[in-house]
């Protein structure tokens, strides 16, 4: 999905600029206690797989800025790069971002470091980690690395679903794993201070990667297999690998995380939380929604956006089984859906130590680890 394919997406966004954040928010964050909106105002919320509002055009509508202040997010990290683009595209796409920052300082700073982590808790503003969700801006060299590197592209992928010229992704041959290529670039993103992200790599590709790598890796945005079988989810014996290196796991909010043709349910996306907690322990499992911050837009004019975007991932081969469902989960549609996962483990007894190392002290020491804070 191209740069303009993902604003299209989006672009209902805009038509919300004269109303309050939480007025299209679902009504699904009316409960939370206030121990949980206490943790979430003084806690550092890390969302490892999310978008902000965007829209093509400048000015961006006061609403969409106001929903991202007031959102409570101190930084996400954001694919760029779509599933295939290439490396003039992406170049683009990445100025694009910058110069958003640049024209909104008030709200955004890039992150490009561990401590712009606290600075932007400190100044108020969101962070925006740049990211890959597969490596094809590479165009096969994995010497690119530190071009993107040096533009803030701090966290890659090796594939994206199928195969790459650097691995195997979820849908491809399970018996195809980590190429010499793979290999080369791991060692780049090491020396680079680039932090592999395994999210969309099949379980071959995984475990080599993790022998492969000198740093920790983590998994931005998936769920757990033992919880609902599906190929974008990873199996225990891979979360226990990924956290005994000290990697963290991200849960996402997407249809996958049950059956078709159901819509999942917060219950559901808890369901995947705790488990991971329970392979993985306190200090490897975040949040990664992989979506946009604003809640899910059912216009006809959205679900057209959407439609049209599920026919091109389809037509590429990249769309996953049970991709037949609006991605959202019930009871997260709302920019404060990590105020709302933080509250939910409060309720099932965990201890706010635990929610706020899922908010985002988990990432962001991994993030350190693999930095180095360089």
């Amino acid at each position: 999905m191209n740069r303009r394919d993902v604003l299209a997406t989006m672009a209902a966004t805009a038509a919300l600029a004269t109303v309050s954040p939480r007025a299209f928010a679902d009504d699904s964050d009316a409960g939370v206690s206030a121990a949980a909106r206490a943790l979430y105002k003084r806690a550092l919320v890390f969302d490892a797989n999310l978008n902000p509002p965007l829209q093509g055009t400048f000015p961006f509508p006061q609403a969409m800025l106001d929903m991202m202040r007031q959102s409570g997010v101190t930084a996400m990290k954001t694919s760029l790069g779509g599933f295939d683009e290439n490396f003039e595209d992406t170049t683009a796409e990445i100025a694009f971002f910058q110069l958003i920052i640049e024209k909104y300082p008030d709200v955004y700073l890039q992150i490009r470091k561990h401590a712009d982590f606290a600075r932007a808790k400190s100044e108020g503003k969101t962070g925006i980690l740049f990211s890959f969700e597969t490596i094809t801006p590479l165009d096969g060299k994995p010497e690119r690395i530190e071009t993107f590197r040096d533009l803030g592209v701090r966290v890659m992928q090796l594939t994206y679903n199928v195969a790459s010229p650097f691995g195997m992704g979820c849908l491809g041959d399970a018996n195809s794993g980590l190429t010499d290529l793979g290999r080369k670039a791991i060692d780049a993103m090491n020396t680079q201070g680039v932090t592999l992200d395994l999210s969309h790599s099949n379980e071959k590709t995984s475990f080599e990667s993790l022998k492969a790598t000198k740093k920790t890796a983590i998994i931005t945005h998936a769920g757990c297999a033992a919880v609902h079988p599906h190929p974008r989810h990873k199996s225990d014996a891979l979360l226990r690998a990924l956290a005994q290196q000290g990697g963290v796991i991200g849960i996402y909010d997407l249809c996958y995380l049950t059956a078709s043709p159901k819509q999942p349910t917060l219950d559901d996306y808890m369901a995947h939380m705790t488990h991971a907690l329970k392979v993985c322990g306190e200090d490897h499992v975040g949040i990664g929604s992989d979506s946009s911050l604003a809640a899910w837009d059912t216009s006809p004019e959205a679900m057209a956006a959407y439609n049209k975007n599920e026919e091109a991932r389809h037509k590429a081969g990249v769309a996953a089984p049970e991709e037949d469902r609006p991605l959202y989960v019930e009871g997260l549609n709302t920019p404060m859906r990590s105020e709302i996962i933080a509250d939910a483990l409060l309720k099932r007894g965990y201890s706010e130590r635990v929610a706020e190392k899922v908010l985002g002290l988990n990432f962001a020491n991994a993030l350190k680890n693999s930095w180095g804070d360089a």
